[in-house]
């Protein structure tokens, strides 16, 4: 396992989570992308306990996504199955498990800040605090994918299932982008990967 995570985490991570995948008694898989996630914890029905992490993610966000699904089975251990999945146990469980990485030799050190305010109060998703999703996408693989944000006023863009909308005026959070081919109007969080249509 542990020549397999040097390929997917920040080196000076890889013996950490190594001891915590032991310790928690986690069966760890690492997966084809999934559009919706970046990875999941169940509690499998033989009472073991399963990760999935997506395989296209860069190294600081396979560590970010691994604690943050090791605390979601910490939290259901030390508090009981019926807290929130992303209520405050679970956000104090992964600010504790997150700490001991948040450090120069582990994140770039441009990526420090955004993860220091991050971590006072941690989103169900990195993805919806934009500071912080943007410092870590420098780090993915070149792709053609834009953020809804980045995407221009009236411009045109592509959903990983080919529908196609053009992007209108932004509420309090989200953009209205009105799909091409029906008309109807919808709602998108301004993190939304999408393809820019030129």
């Amino acid at each position: 396992m542990d020549n397999t995570l040097e390929k997917y985490l920040p080196s000076e991570s890889v013996s950490a989570c190594l001891e915590l995948i032991k310790i928690h008694e986690v069966h760890l898989k690492i997966v084809n992308e999934r559009v919706t996630r970046h990875g999941d914890y169940r509690l499998r029905p033989d009472g073991t306990h399963q990760i999935t992490v997506n395989a296209n993610l860069n190294p600081y966000r396979f560590l970010m996504t691994l604690i943050h699904e090791l605390a979601h089975l910490v939290a259901y251990k030390k508090y009981g199955r019926q807290i929130k999945p992303h209520g405050r146990e679970w956000k104090h469980t992964f600010q504790q498990m997150m700490l001991p990485f948040i450090r120069p030799q582990v994140f770039p050190s441009e990526v420090l800040p955004q993860l220091a305010r991050h971590f006072k109060n941690p989103r169900a998703s990195s993805d919806s605090d934009p500071a912080l999703a943007l410092s870590l996408k420098q780090y993915d693989p070149p792709n053609d994918k834009y953020y809804i944000f980045e995407v221009p006023m009236g411009g045109y863009f592509k959903l990983y299932n080919g529908r196609v909308f053009r992007r209108g005026a932004k509420r309090v959070k989200r953009f209205e982008c009105v799909e091409v081919k029906t008309g109807r109007l919808y709602l998108f969080n301004p993190m939304a990967e999408v393809n820019l249509i030129q």
